[in-house]
Parts: C-alpha cells; structure tokens; sequence
C-alpha cells in the first residue's frame, strides 16, 4: 500500500475510534439537576450557603457552572448577609459577576428588606423585638457607611415610617434633634426608635453616640414624644441603650 494510502486509512481509523468513544463529561453537567434534586428532597434550607447561592445564580446564568463564582462570591464578602449588602460596584469587583447577575442579587437583598419590613409593620413593634432586630441587622449591618435611621410610631407601638435621616462616614453620621422631631410632628408620630450602624462592627455605643441620644430624647420630651430606645447595628450584633442602662 502506498505511503499516502496508508495515511488515508490510519485517518480514516481514527475518526471512526473518535466516534465510537464518548466524549468527557464536563464537571458541571448534571450538577444542576442534582442540586435542585437535593433541594427538592431534603429541604432548602438544608443546604449550605453557597448551595442556596447556586440555585440562585441559575436563574442568572442559565448555564455553565456557577460554583466557583458563588464560592468566589462568599470568600470575597464573608457571608451570605455581607454579600447581599454589598452594592453593585462592589459586587462587579467579583470576576464572573456582571450587571445582571449584580442586579439579581440586589433585587433579592431589597425583597429580604421588604419582607421584614412587612413582618415589623404588621405586629406591635414593642412587642415583636424580635421581627424588630432581625429587620435592623438586615437593613444596616453591612452597611459600608453609618446611617442614622427613625423609626416613627404610633400610639399602638406601630411602625408609620422608618426613614434614613442621613448618611455619613464610614465612622460618622451627622443628626440634628430638631430635624428628627420636626419629621415626627409632620408623621403625628407619638414615639420612636433610633437606629444607626458602625460599619467597624462593633456595635458598642461611643460618648458621641450617647450625647446625641441625650439631645433628642431632651427635645423629644418636650413635645410628649417617647424614644423608646437607641439601637447600634454592628456585624457583631445589635446594642440597646435601653438594655445598657443608658436610656
């Protein structure tokens, strides 16, 4: 057989062993159709956080895997909370994270937001402390800046509003008494709840913190409105000057 015959037929072989061999399966396919198998079956909130943020993401990348971006996602913020806080700048730093997927995510932190807000809303806030904090640790403590946040309620304890009344530093967030109780009286407000965070974490009150408390409530006496209590967002957890002592 000639040279270039032989190598026709060697060819020929080799595309036909091509055919019959299956080809390797990526990692990632069938992984889809697991998870949400596991999902289905043993319960959602069984699986771990970055299992919950892989379902997720399939909605926004319909296909390829999207483990590595939900793990990078994670790492890169810390958890599942600090991650939902993030804004979109910050979540586009994250290779694999594009303005869709960023959108996505800040969709689902400000649907989490409103449904705590409903779940305040509905209850009297003195008595759902617990509804109360959960809300002010989603809304706040994450945040890369302090807020300065009232909540405005009613004579049934009930929330009428809880509005941002400024933004400031990473360390400081300007707030003036009279400003809080001219927004109280436009709101017929009978009491209210203050609420700012430190975005260092800590959430114990500073001697600024304490002195601004004791401005409000001083103006607030005077108009019959009740400051039922300050609370400190931090990442560590939620004070409360009244349960400091210092309310």
């Amino acid at each position: 057989m000639s040279e270039p015959g032989l190598q026709e037929d060697l060819s020929a072989q080799a595309e036909l062993w091509a055919a019959a061999t299956p080809a390797p399966r990526a990692h990632h396919l069938g992984h889809r159709e697991r998870l949400r198998s596991r999902a289905a079956v043993g319960g959602i909130e069984a699986l771990p956080d970055y299992e919950l943020l892989e379902l997720y993401l399939f909605r926004s990348i319909p296909r390829g895997d999207v483990k590595p971006l939900a793990k990078a996602l994670l790492t890169r913020f810390g958890s599942l909370a600090a991650l939902l806080g993030a804004s979109v700048a910050e979540l586009r730093t994250v290779k694999g994270v594009g303005e869709a997927v960023a959108l996505d995510l800040k969709l689902l932190h400000h649907a989490t937001l409103r449904v705590g807000r409903e779940s305040v809303a509905k209850r009297t806030v003195i008595t759902s402390w617990s509804q109360l904090l959960a809300y002010v640790k989603v809304a706040l403590a994450h945040e890369p800046r302090e807020q300065f946040r009232v909540l405005f309620l009613d004579k049934k304890n009930q929330l009428i509003a809880d509005e941002t009344m400024n933004h400031g530093t990473v360390d400081h967030a300007p707030v003036y008494p009279r400003e809080v109780m001219r927004r109280a009286l436009e709101l017929s407000a009978s009491a209210v709840i203050l609420v700012h965070n430190h975005p260092s974490g800590d959430p114990t009150p500073s001697s600024a913190d304490v002195e601004m408390t004791r401005q409000i409530v001083e103006a607030a006496r005077a108009l019959r409105i009740s400051v039922h209590d300050h609370l400190v967002v931090g990442r560590d957890g939620v004070a409360s000057f009244k349960a400091l002592g210092l309310l």
